[in-house]
């Protein structure tokens, strides 16, 4: 009895722990601690003490009446005088004793029905201890069936014994009324014994009798008996899954349902980028799926999982095609149910969250405008007015300054017909984007807790590096625009956005040039390489941008538009989304590490140059020397006269001479060719590797967008021959380590 009080204790806590609101109800103690009530033998309570007369000196006629009268009391579990029941050890069949003193004869027949006792005893031990709440609706719907069979037995032991009162009942007449039942019995036992060693419940339970039901194929009797059963167990079970497929609700105090549902907070997938809510909210427990079900439990795992999302949206949805499931041989009954049920539920979530909640207007609206800068005028005005605040550090650096602006940006441009713009915030990175692009492509992997833990960037960044836009998305749309995704938006952004940034700091060095293109210089040979550079480094940034926007992201966008036109339910649309911006991330060189370094050295060489070259610019004081020394056009009495324009152009010419030396002297003493020279090496060389490194990769990856970078930079082959000199080199190098054959 104990290891049975051990079992039901281990079931009760796993269930209460997965219930905590609910516990599951307990039998009185008194159930067990009486075993009459069981139905089974009882040790110890044996006839034969009334026993007076030794079987062996009776007649063979008195005998057989006698064994008669034990048989029918072993066969409803009760010992007899001359036979009786041995004690069990663990969960073996029933054993019997036979006074040894029996005429053969009738012993011989008595060892064949004794087969039958046995096997009620294991039934009737099952029934009982399946009745327990422990074990289960499919285990109790089982044991009820069984119930009703023995129920069944016990009326034919009764009729039986009426005609043993009548002197009409021999041993080979009970032999031969027994024989039906024997069968039966013996499979109710084989069942019952499975299900014990098994330790079955749920799923598990029905998928053993479903096996058990077509392994009698050949026996039409005993397969009926199984089919009964089957059906009988699973009725409880097809009502969690009606509840579960034609509501997206699950009731399943006991932990059978193949379903199974796990605490998670849905608020989170806006929070967390390792949130999981829609793969682990609900999962599939595979040792509860019955067998006759398993194809079809993904399918009703998302058919659950779809109704269960707008159920969340406080809309109660019940399937129109819903009707009753019923246990049957023939799988497809259940197939063209599920699928019908299936395909409501794609439809109804699809809907919701296209049509009410507007996903694609979120996305083409607002995502795409914002996060992929498809909204020219809203991020010039936006740059223009937070130029400032962003070169500062970012510890320094007032948020609800940056939301005003970017609020005045919005209002400001075509942004402001957007319904959904208020929804746009300002983030700023504690990290650059190549640490945030590591810690994500560390998650999951060995390295993921030494990125994690590894201390912030030591270089202070400046709002420029760790700027970025966020969303603020509501349930259900979060399911698609989750904390990944937007984290990947976010990279995207922060990499077409430093571009731009490096974009304008580079116009403006342009339009200071411009101003001092007029002065006649000495040594103009220098200002015209870094003239050259700077506009190598416009060329290479705006191509980058270009190929990024105009031959990764909008084909790939239109891809995405088309693909969720087409998309029959929400995981397909989930891995439309994710495939979308897998597909940008790998084509802008953001899930490769060593190509993103070497783009952000360049992109250093870069801002640098145009530090370089604007500090010199103002050194000259170019602009406040030509405005001190402009002379007014006219003057209270009148404009110039002709001497006093002859005056103003010989000032104009000294001024400009003066200022010529002063630019040339300055670049002798700054060693500003030197400085110029050195950068052209380094973007020269970082390009160089860039290019060497995207051809290598497109080859051996065959990532061939990647190539289109090399065509626009290398458009009149001025790259072609210094790369084909650094693939010889490496061909080379390579050479000495081939085995020579």
């Amino acid at each position: 009895q104990q290891p049975l009080e051990l079992t039901r204790k281990i079931l009760r806590d796993k269930q209460n722990k997965k219930n905590s609101g609910q516990p599951i109800p307990v039998f009185p103690s008194w159930v067990y601690d009486r075993p009459a009530l069981i139905g089974d033998f009882l040790n110890g309570t044996s006839l034969s003490t009334d026993t007076t007369v030794p079987i062996g000196t009776l007649p063979l006629a008195s005998q057989e009446s006698m064994i008669v009268e034990d048989l029918l009391y072993i066969l409803i579990g009760v010992d007899g005088r001359y036979i009786t029941a041995q004690p069990l050890m663990g969960r073996q069949n029933r054993a019997f004793s036979v006074d040894a003193n029996l005429d053969l004869s009738i012993k011989e027949l008595v060892t064949r029905i004794l087969p039958v006792a046995s096997s009620y005893s294991a039934v009737t031990r099952f029934i009982e201890e399946k009745s327990s709440f422990e074990y289960g609706q499919v285990n109790h719907a089982l044991a009820a069936a069984m119930r009703t069979l023995i129920k069944e037995y016990m009326i034919l032991i009764t009729q039986l014994e009426h005609l043993q009162r009548q002197g009409l009942l021999s041993l080979q007449k009970l032999w031969f009324y027994i024989q039906p039942t024997m069968r039966t019995l013996e499979i109710l036992a084989s069942l019952a014994t499975s299900v014990d060693k098994g330790e079955c419940m749920g799923g598990s339970t029905l998928s053993l009798l479903h096996d058990k039901t077509f392994n009698y194929t050949g026996d039409s009797q005993a397969q009926e008996l199984c089919l009964y059963l089957t059906k009988a167990a699973s009725v409880p079970y097809f009502e969690i899954l009606e509840k579960w497929i034609y509501r997206g609700i699950i009731n399943d105090p006991y932990s059978e349902f193949m379903v199974e549902e796990h605490e998670l907070q849905k608020e989170k997938i806006q929070e967390d980028y390792n949130d999981k809510y829609w793969d682990q909210r609900y999962t599939v427990v595979q040792q509860q799926i019955p067998s006759f079900l398993q194809k079809m439990a993904d399918k009703i795992l998302s058919t659950g999982k779809y109704l269960n999302v707008v159920r969340e949206c406080g809309r109660d949805v019940t399937c129109p095609v819903a009707k009753e499931v019923i246990y049957t041989l023939k799988e497809r009954a259940y197939v063209e149910q599920i699928e019908k049920a299936y395909n409501y539920a794609s439809k109804v979530l699809l809907d919701f969250l296209m049509e009410e909640k507007g996903l694609v207007a979120h996305l083409s609206r607002s995502i795409k405008h914002y996060f992929l800068m498809d909204q020219g005028d809203f991020f010039v005005h936006f740059m223009d007015l937070t130029e400032e605040e962003l070169k500062k550090p970012v510890d320094d650096i007032v948020t609800t300054r940056l939301e005003a602006l970017l609020e005045l940006a919005l209002r400001m441009s075509t942004a402001n017909t957007d319904p959904f713009k208020d929804d746009l915030k300002i983030d700023l990175m504690p990290h650059d984007l190549i640490t945030q692009l590591l810690r994500v492509l560390a998650i999951e992997t060995k390295q993921e807790k030494a990125i994690i833990s590894a201390d912030p960037t030591e270089l202070t960044l400046s709002g420029l590096e760790a700027f970025s836009f966020d969303y603020i998305v509501k349930w259900p749309l979060s399911l698609i625009i989750n904390r990944k995704a937007l984290t990947r938006y976010q990279m995207l952004f922060r990499h077409m956005f430093y571009c731009k940034h490096v974009e304008r700091q580079l116009c403006n060095v342009w339009i200071s040039n411009k101003t001092a293109k007029q002065f006649s210089l000495h040594s103009a040979k220098w200002f015209a390489g870094a003239f050259t550079l700077r506009q190598r480094m416009l060329n290479f940034v705006q191509n980058i941008q270009y190929y990024m926007m105009f031959e990764v992201m909008e084909p790939t966008w239109h891809i995405l538009e088309k693909n969720l036109k087409l998309a029959s339910n929400i995981d397909d649309v989930l891995s439309h989304h994710t495939s979308f911006l897998d597909n940008c991330l790998k084509d802008c060189m953001l899930t490769n590490p060593e190509l993103l370094k070497i783009f952000s050295k360049l992109m250093s060489v870069c801002v640098m140059f145009t530090n370089c070259m604007q500090r010199f610019t103002q050194s000259m004081k170019l602009d406040n020397e030509m405005d001190r020394l402009t002379l007014e056009h006219g003057t209270m009495l009148g404009p110039p006269t002709g001497e006093e324009r002859a005056e103003e152009t010989a000032k104009k010419q000294l001024t400009n001479k003066l200022l010529a030396e002063h630019a040339d002297n300055l670049h002798l003493t700054s060693g500003f060719e030197a400085a110029i020279n050195k950068f052209d090496s380094n973007f020269s060389t970082h390009l160089l590797d860039l290019l060497d490194k995207l051809s290598i990769y497109s080859t051996n990856d065959c990532e061939h967008s990647m190539l289109n970078i090399i065509y626009r930079l290398d458009f009149n082959g001025f790259y072609t021959e210094r790369l084909e000199h650094m693939s010889a080199e490496r061909s080379q190098k390579a050479a000495p380590l081939l085995p020579r054959l």
